[in-house]
């Protein structure tokens, strides 16, 4: 009843009530959060100890050491070196099977006809249901769906999930991992993010249990790999990039993107069927796996030009994996390209042909991904030529962007002329 209302000052009854004058705290998971820690020290309310975040097997400090000196941060190299630093995969002081990296591997379109398994799913215990009724007492008008819920919330549960990616999952992980099929959220993913950030797992015995299973022969090396460079390479490295370059990088907007997000974002009521089932699974199951969130939700974001801070507060509160510290790095550097590459060497753009080749959702889509301009075409395909013609200044000369730029010199006039109306066009009713 005599709750204050904020964090500091139950912190500051909390000391009061002990005769404390010491606080003690994990690394949190925000700039922010760190700052304020810092300020009651500078006000007198208490001493300040910040303890390592066991969740994590590179902290701050030791990122900032390997990033010293280096021109280039690029996440293969630091992969490379959290290999080497933890010895997984490694045969001797070589990678296993004579590389680092079998991302090429892993980018079959999806096999519509695979048996899929069903996710770990458990029944909600007292504690869960009585939270889940409090949620729907003060926030039912909110967006999303609090039923059924079917996520772990102990570490036995945890547990039990890691375990059946590892013997259903992960052989077919490496294979499928970048396709999508409508209906099918959860693929061959491994749904370990909620409890990795959470803390109900820890990295290293996820990275042990798939290497184990390599070892063992029950899974491929190109799946270990990829499952493993998601953790020790990936998650590892986004959380570095967020503590080496706050709080400047929350402000970064290299493309002058300032378009507000659409609001079918909060709905998913669009007829753009890619961007309905994502985001209609996105509200049903508060996930969407890596391929989703980059090239469907994402690239329609960056083509469009969002503004990054809505697109950053959207991925906050819409996806329960979502932390600051891994949401910011990707939506801003991988997504959005706001850093100016310093992430991604090259923006993550794409027409409706890559869509169609990863995914079956141009089959049920009102538009046709074979049309390139005019009321019938996906606007993929134009919105990609625009966003191209939009950005030259600040693009034209990335090595990696050369051969689209020479294909859009090349084509006629009259040809960009109708590109541009029909972009110019769909932003128009966007809204």
């Amino acid at each position: 009843p005599d709750n204050g209302g904020s964090l500091r000052s139950e912190v500051e009854r909390a000391l009061a009530r002990h005769g404390l004058r010491q606080l003690v705290v994990t690394q949190p998971g925000e700039y922010r959060l760190l700052q304020a820690f810092e300020r009651w020290q500078a006000e007198g309310l208490a001493t300040l100890d910040v303890r390592p975040d066991s969740r994590f097997l590179c902290g701050p400090g030791e990122f900032a050491s390997w990033a010293e000196g280096r021109k280039n941060l690029r996440m293969e190299y630091f992969y490379r070196h959290m290999r080497r630093r933890y010895s997984v995969l490694l045969d001797g002081d070589q990678p296993c099977g004579g590389q680092w990296n079998y991302d090429a591997d892993n980018r079959k379109p999806p096999a519509l006809h695979s048996a899929i398994p069903s996710p770990y799913r458990c029944r909600p215990d007292a504690i869960t249901e009585e939270v889940l009724a409090l949620v729907q007492s003060r926030f039912s008008e909110h967006p999303g769906d609090l039923q059924p819920f079917e996520f772990a919330t102990t570490r036995t549960q945890a547990l039990a999930v890691l375990k059946q990616f590892i013997e259903q999952r992960l052989g077919k992980f490496g294979d499928f991992q970048d396709a999508m099929i409508e209906g099918e959220p959860w693929m061959y993913h491994s749904h370990l993010s909620f409890y990795l950030n959470c803390g109900l797992l820890l990295p290293l015995e996820c990275v042990r249990a798939a290497e184990r299973a390599y070892r063992e022969g029950s899974a491929p090396l190109n799946g270990v790999e990829g499952f493993i460079r998601q953790i020790l390479g990936w998650r590892e490295y986004v959380y570095g990039i967020y503590w080496h370059l706050m709080p400047a990088y929350a402000e970064q907007n290299y493309l002058a993107a300032k378009r507000d997000l659409p609001g079918f974002y909060w709905h998913g009521r669009t007829e753009l069927n890619c961007l309905r089932q994502v985001i209609s699974e996105t509200l049903a199951n508060a996930y969407a796996h890596h391929i989703q969130r980059l090239m469907i939700v994402g690239n329609f974001a960056l083509l469009i030009g969002v503004e990054p801070k809505q697109l950053n507060q959207w991925f906050l509160q819409i996806y329960a994996d979502a932390y600051e510290w891994v949401e910011l790095p990707n939506v801003s550097g991988m997504v959005l390209y706001a850093d100016g590459g310093y992430l991604a060497s090259k923006p993550y753009a794409a027409g409706g042909a890559y869509i169609n080749k990863m995914s079956n959702y141009c089959k049920n889509c009102r538009y046709q991904v074979s049309k390139k301009t005019g009321p019938q075409a996906c606007p993929f395909n134009y919105l990609y030529w625009h966003f191209l013609a939009s950005n030259r200044d600040k693009l034209q000369n990335n090595p990696r962007l050369g051969l689209a730029y020479k294909s859009y010199d090349r084509m006629a006039a009259d040809k960009r002329e109708t590109i541009q109306n029909d972009a110019e066009a769909f932003l128009a009713n966007l809204q």
